[in-house]
């Protein structure tokens, strides 16, 4: 069982790796298709806000590449340099993802409030758990088997954290292409770009919680080989 679970760690390793050059392939690309109504990213996100009746969230400009998020504790969407300033069809896509979450903060989604609780117990344990993972191999006896168990259980919080953010990634972006086919904001193979930057932008999500999940279950087979 911990040979097989490797082997398929080792696949998804592979297959994440091509989806994310794919994804950065396909950004690249759809940064250089230019939006036909001359818009920038951060236009698009201002006027999504003000059309979903959200009037107390800022958007800022967030210096680096692919470093857009929305931050719910002081209510921002953070655009990257090619997305605030561009006029693609990707800096429409990933504006308005990012409003996306806006709204479902606004609406109390239930998924991202779920997402929000976890952060906190997230971030603390990804500071430790790979201590107590190296720990738990290296060491013998009943001390490493208990910081195996107790890596474990923080790579497990981690694990469900990935699969909580599916939901909430997947509905942004639903939310996004809604409007801005309904908006008018693309058309025609602008909404075609816009979808498909989306939906390899969701893959990687997709390819990072299951990679998780079998790393998780690897260490979980180790733990449960020893005597």
């Amino acid at each position: 069982m911990t040979t097989s679970l490797y082997i398929i760690s080792i696949i998804l390793l592979v297959v994440s790796l091509i989806i994310q050059y794919r994804f950065r392939s396909k950004a690249k690309k759809y940064a250089q298709s230019a939006l036909r109504n001359g818009m920038s990213g951060a236009e698009i996100a201002k006027k999504m806000l003000n059309d979903t009746g959200i009037y107390d969230v800022q958007v800022i400009h967030n210096p680096g590449r692919l470093t857009d998020h929305y931050n719910p504790s002081n209510k921002t969407v953070n655009l990257s340099d090619e997305v605030f300033h561009g006029r693609s069809t990707l800096a429409a896509a990933v504006a308005a993802h990012e409003c996306g979450h806006a709204v479902q903060h606004a609406e109390a989604y239930n998924w991202l409030e779920f997402r929000s609780t976890m952060v906190g117990p997230v971030s603390v344990s990804s500071k430790y758990l790979i201590f107590l993972l190296i720990g738990g191999l290296l060491l013998g006896g009943a001390l490493g088997q208990t910081l195996l168990l107790i890596g474990i259980g923080l790579f497990t919080l981690t694990t469900l954290f990935s699969f909580v953010t599916l939901p909430v990634e997947f509905d942004a972006s639903r939310r996004a292409l809604a409007w801005l086919n309904s908006a008018g904001m693309v058309a025609g193979n602008e909404a075609k770009e816009t979808k498909n930057a989306l939906q390899w932008a969701a893959m990687t999500y997709v390819v990072a919680a299951l990679s998780s999940l079998a790393t998780l279950l690897y260490y979980i087979s180790i733990f449960s080989g020893r005597d």
